[in-house]
């Protein structure tokens, strides 16, 4: 089982023309329990199972399980997930050594765009592009898993 440290933030202002890459994502998850989160992802031409474990105190790791499966078995899978899929397209910005993802959500949490870095060490430092905004990682409120049971649009 691998550790994902990640920090996440609200989008507030034009990132789309950094952007060098994109793909649509629809994720449903089988297990929404914070103590073990079970997703169906399907990206782009590709599909994954993922068991995700509880953040630690400071919202920034968690222990992260990863299996790609075929995006057959995926569209199958989604039919068995809770209430509440998550539709998005995520960018891909490059920033110094780090990546941002960037997640524009759609459907019932349409205009919640949200940023997501993930680093080597939860110590790690990284410029911030003027495009970030508020920083919400421990926000249990922009987890995907929560958005797919209270959308943003109900907030």
């Amino acid at each position: 089982m691998g550790l994902e440290i990640e920090r996440k933030f609200l989008v507030k202002g034009d990132f789309k023309q950094y952007a060098y890459k994109q793909e649509a994502i629809v994720q449903g998850y089988l297990s929404s329990v914070p103590e073990r989160t079970v997703r169906i992802r399907i990206k782009g031409e590709k599909a994954y199972l993922t068991i995700k474990g509880t953040s630690n105190a400071s919202g920034l790791s968690r222990y992260e399980w990863e299996k790609q499966i075929p995006v057959k078995d995926a569209r199958e899978l989604i039919k068995l997930c809770e209430p509440g899929i998550i539709d998005k397209i995520r960018y891909y910005i490059k920033n110094g050594n780090y990546t941002f993802e960037v997640d524009e959500f759609h459907g019932e949490n349409e205009g919640l765009v949200m940023a997501e870095i993930e680093l080597s060490d939860e110590a790690d430092t990284f410029e911030k592009p003027d495009w970030l905004g508020l920083e919400v990682t421990g926000d249990k409120r922009y987890y995907n898993s929560y958005l797919s049971q209270k959308p943003y649009t109900k907030w």
